[in-house]
């Protein structure tokens, strides 16, 4: 059966967007959020254990606490309090650590640590999953069981402000409320000033039962300037002060015979060192958590804090204001706040608490009887009501005291132990879904990939052997074995899968379409094997038995892409996928200068008939006696691999990134300290001058004016926000937001961008001129690098001048001299941007995104433009080669039109607009959105986008051919 190549494409992506779509539904499962009807009620609450005789009434200990200020410090890492540093920067915090009526705690967040899903953790005691880190974007309202319902259910008067985020969470829960954007990182000043303007009016108040506060300043200065900034130890002497003003005033109003109250200082996630958050590091899990009440005894001395989950700080609270815990909630009371209540008040507190625990462990899994910890929660439920029935009788003895003092134990175990087993329970995925999607999918990879060929040949069609698969007894034996495979594992799973609930009919549609897919592939592979023999040395051609050959380099390039794409489907080799790129680039670089070589020294001396139909070129009917142009450029050919790899050996040093070794000092480090300022300044400042001098070769000379007004306005803006100096600067000058500069350079960017596309628009309808068109195309990736420029901090403009300078040495010297076709260019560019995205500082970490350049030139927060900018700032070196790429190729067929159609030739359509659009599109969903902290799923990403990449060119290739055919 023969289809157009078009047509052919098109399929294999709209099958795979299936694919991809069940392999998602697997990995994120729908949440099944509780309705208002759902949710934990004092009338629900279970009876005091009490045995051998009817079922005692439902008694609640009277509440712990009368009024509750929870102050939440956005990124209060542990070490900012507990830490050396901790009596300096907060000392009368410190204070109430060591010699207060306090508890203090490290309290750990898990991973997504965003805020959103943090404030969801602190509320609900659940553990959010990564879809929420989408959802921080626009929260919406919490509809399951929560802290806030419970507290506003139960007559509570709750006032906050700070983080908008809750107001969107807790819509009319609160009685009152101001909040304040927490995108804006910008705005370290304003955004705490707005939340403790309030705060004296508030103090001085009765009318409130619970206050919360949110304060996102020291957050916003480490996405700024990192952990070890100098606006760190002001920004925590400000939350120290509020801190005193806040215990001073609830010390003063603390009334003898009525309920103490509760001050909870806490964060909701840490601080990289970097100063993002996001993953699972330990300065981004760790974060700080202090209780102080007159409830507690007080300390002697400074003691080491325990640890805690973060999920625990909600049952707490809820235990501690008389209200029912959270159904969905996994944590456990704090043990600590308990310690001063009567005995039965703490068992029966447990109790409570191990009761919802054990009606959740029960909804969630099948055999829930087997858990250790359901089991001894049994026991000492058992035991509480043996120690509830001589407490009744009025027992007195010791014996009594000792054995609640073995219930209480016997609880905490329990406890302990159904709490870890509930965090374990929401990690698990729907794997046979997500299984079948990547089966799914890896069949339609490597069918178009062995279809390819067929389909990049002059008549761009596919001959697919659909009939003689369906018709084959493997393909009904197939049938046979997927169907039986789907009936064993829907009638034995012991959770309920996705694709185990769909109709029977779209089941064996799946398993048919799945079978005969096999089958095709099979038929495929057999034609296609053998290879036909290696062309040495050359690119890969379409022989006249329908087989390819691959060149050396051209088996580097698919064994080294295919191999990585398998690297991903182990987590370390994720977590430190940088290591794999850089292995590949320098392997990548030796292997190029072996083509130097044997083009320059070996190849010149034998005769050149055959070579010179292979590899033609303007040069090919060049005299015996070489010019010294010639020569020179040999020997530049010969030394810019050597080069590239220098380079790319001093960039791993500039900043480390993966996981196991991120945590190391660097030359960024080294540069940022401000001891170095200077040399950060000279080094910004040549980078500057290097990135003109290599752009604007191609540009009109308005843009070239354009370019060195805008990379000036961009050191000027480095220099208002405290990077760099000018030479009559003083060092100790105050800093600024530097938004009229970064405008300044943003006029000077549209006015280039504007440029190169008018001379675009006038080469495709008015003059139809190809040198115009290419000026337009190199003049829009001159604009993108002086936004480049400006979005990359000081210390990584060496990274943005390496990448510059690196494309113009390879396509002068070695992509256009050694006559690589369009194939070959487009791998090597793809790898580089790759690997540039890890020069960059980036890792598959979210805490490594630097969400501070979303906001260069704002003065407000602004959520199109924000996202833009950080986003391009983030996939800056895949955007920059990518884009290269397709003004390469452009001028490349302008000059040579030859070398460009050759073999592959369908990827040098990526020139057109739709291409070019497309392949900014693919880079910006290169890394994909969920892929930070989960890692085996990659695989199927990677995969994914090497099937888009190769359909869309195919795509291309058949239209381009109908065109040229409608011409001719």
């Amino acid at each position: 059966m023969r289809v157009r190549s078009s047509v052919f494409a098109c399929f294999i992506l709209v099958c795979e967007v299936v694919g991809v779509a069940l392999f998602l539904r697997g990995f994120f499962p729908v949440p099944v959020k509780s309705s208002f009807s759902s949710k934990s009620r004092l009338s629900d609450l279970p009876a005091e254990p009490l045995a051998g005789s009817p079922p005692n009434s439902s008694r609640l200990p009277q509440p712990l606490f009368r009024r509750v200020v929870l102050m939440l410090v956005d990124a209060l890492r542990e070490d900012f309090v507990f830490g050396p540093s901790g009596g300096s920067d907060m000392p009368y915090t410190r204070s109430l650590v060591e010699k207060g009526s306090s508890l203090s705690f490290v309290a750990k967040a898990r991973p997504p640590t965003v805020t959103m899903p943090r404030i969801k953790a602190l509320t609900t005691g659940s553990i959010p999953g990564f879809i929420d880190v989408v959802m921080n974007l626009n929260s919406p309202a919490l509809l399951e069981d929560n802290l806030i319902w419970q507290a506003k259910t139960a007559g509570k008067r709750i006032v906050f402000y700070g983080d908008d985020t809750w107001v969107r969470l807790f819509p009319k829960h609160f009685m009152e409320h101001d909040g304040t954007t927490s995108f804006f990182v910008s705005d370290y000043t304003e955004v705490d000033n707005n939340v403790t303007r309030h705060l004296d009016s508030t103090l001085k108040r009765d009318d409130w039962d619970i206050l919360i506060l949110h304060y996102l300043g020291l957050d916003h200065i480490g996405h700024i300037s990192g952990p070890h900034s100098s606006l760190v130890q002001p920004k925590l002497l400000e939350m120290d002060d509020i801190m005193k003003k806040i215990h001073s005033s609830l010390v003063s109003k603390e009334a003898e015979g009525s309920l103490p109250y509760l001050l909870v200082l806490c964060g909701d996630h840490g601080m990289s060192e970097t100063g993002s958050h996001g993953g699972s590091s330990e300065p981004e899990v760790n974060t700080a958590l202090l209780l102080v009440s007159p409830a507690f005894k007080r300390k002697a001395g400074l003691e080491k804090p325990a640890v805690v989950e973060q999920v625990d700080l909600a049952p707490t609270l809820a235990l501690g204001l008389g209200l029912p815990i959270s159904q969905n909630s996994v944590g456990r009371v704090i043990p600590g706040v308990l310690e001063e209540a009567p005995l039965r008040d703490q068992l029966r507190f447990l109790h409570l608490n191990g009761h919802q625990l054990s009606c959740l462990l029960r909804d969630s899994m099948a055999d829930h009887e087997k858990e250790a910890g359901f089991e001894q929660f049994r026991v000492a439920e058992k035991a509480h009501g043996s120690w509830m029935k001589l407490y009744l009788e009025g027992n007195t003895s010791e014996v009594l005291t000792n054995m609640g003092k073995k219930v209480l134990k016997q609880y905490l175990e329990a406890l302990a132990a159904m709490s870890s087993a509930l965090s374990k329970q929401l990690g698990k995925y729907d794997l046979y879904s997500m299984i079948a999607g990547m089966v799914f999918v890896f069949q339609l990879l490597l069918v178009l990939l062995l279809a390819m060929p067929e389909a990049l040949s002059g008549t761009a069609t596919v001959d697919l052997p659909v009939l003689s698969s369906l018709l084959s007894l493997p393909f009904y034996l197939l049938c046979l074995l997927l169907a039986s495979v789907h009936v064993l594992v829907c009638t034995s799973a012991e959770s309920s899968c996705y694709f185990c609930s769909l109709s029977w009919g779209l089941v064996f549609a799946a398993v048919a379409f799945s079978s005969a897919m096999f089958c095709i592939l099979i038929s495929v592979a057999t034609r296609r094997l053998p290879l036909g023999p290696t062309i040495h040395g050359k690119s890969p051609m379409r022989s006249s038995g329908g087989e390819w050959s691959l060149s050396e380099l051209d088996v580097l390039l698919l064994a080294g892409t295919v191999a990585h794409t398998l690297s991903l489907a182990a987590s370390s080799f994720v977590e430190e996928e940088h290591q794999t790129w850089y292995f590949l680039l320098n392997t990548l670089c030796l292997a190029v200068f072996q083509d130097v070589c044997r083009k320059y020294f070996r190849e010149e001396r034998s005769s050149g008939d055959d070579d010179e139909h292979l590899l033609p070129s303007k040069d090919s009917h060049s005299s015996a006696h070489p010019k010294p142009e010639m020569i020179s450029e040999k020997w530049f050919a010969l030394a810019t691999p050597p080069f590239t790899l220098v380079c790319c050996r001093l960039l791993r040093s500039l900043n480390q990134t993966g996981v196991q070794w991120a945590h190391l000092p660097d030359v960024s480090h080294w540069l940022n300290s401000s001891e170095h300022k200077m040399v950060l300044s000279l080094l910004s400042a040549f980078c500057l001058l290097l990135i003109y001098l290599l752009v604007q070769r191609r540009c009109s000379l308005v843009s070239k004016v354009a370019l060195a007004l805008g990379l000036l306005g961009v050191y000027s803006y480095r220099a208002a926000v405290g990077n760099v100096l000018f030479p009559w600067q003083h060092s100790g000058r105050t800093a600024s937001k530097g938004t009229v500069e970064a405008r300044f350079v943003y006029v000077f960017v549209l006015g280039i961008l504007f440029s190169g596309t008018k001379d675009l628009l006038r080469s495709q309808i008015i003059t139809a001129d190809a040198k115009l068109k290419s000026r337009g195309l190199w003049e829009i990736y001159s604009g993108l690098v002086l936004l480049v420029s400006l979005l990359f901090r000081a210390h990584n403009l060496p990274v943005l001048c390496c990448c510059l300078l690196i494309q113009t040495l390879m396509a002068r010297f070695i992509w256009r001299k050694l006559h690589y076709d369009a194939a070959q260019t487009t791998i090597m560019h793809y790898w580089f941007g790759q690997a540039f995205f890890y020069f960059q500082g980036n890792s598959n970490n979210i805490g490594t995104v630097d969400i501070s350049v979303g906001f260069v030139g704002l003065e407000s927060y602004i959520e199109a433009p924000a996202i833009f900018l950080t986003a391009l700032s983030t996939y800056a070196g895949p955007l920059l080669w990518a884009c290269h790429l397709v003004c390469y190729l452009s001028s490349e067929r302008e000059r040579s039109p030859v070398a460009v159609s050759h073999g592959c030739y369908c990827l040098a359509l990526l020139r057109s607009v739709p291409a070019a659009a497309y392949i900014v599109l693919v880079t910006v969903l290169r890394y994909h959105l969920f892929i930070w902290s989960v890692f085996s799923p990659k695989l199927l990403y990677e995969s994914m986008h090497l099937l888009l990449t190769a359909g869309v060119c195919l795509f291309f290739i058949t239209m381009e051919q109908s065109h040229s055919s409608s011409k001719s």
